[in-house]
């Protein structure tokens, strides 16, 4: 794997944890 290839999988791990992260908080309030 490339260096390109982690850094755009890491990115869409990243913003699917923070979709992830952003419906809990809504579900808590």
């Amino acid at each position: 794997m490339t260096a390109g290839v982690l850094t755009g999988v890491g990115l869409v791990f990243l913003l699917l944890a923070y979709l992830v992260y952003a419906l809990i908080h809504a579900e808590a309030f």
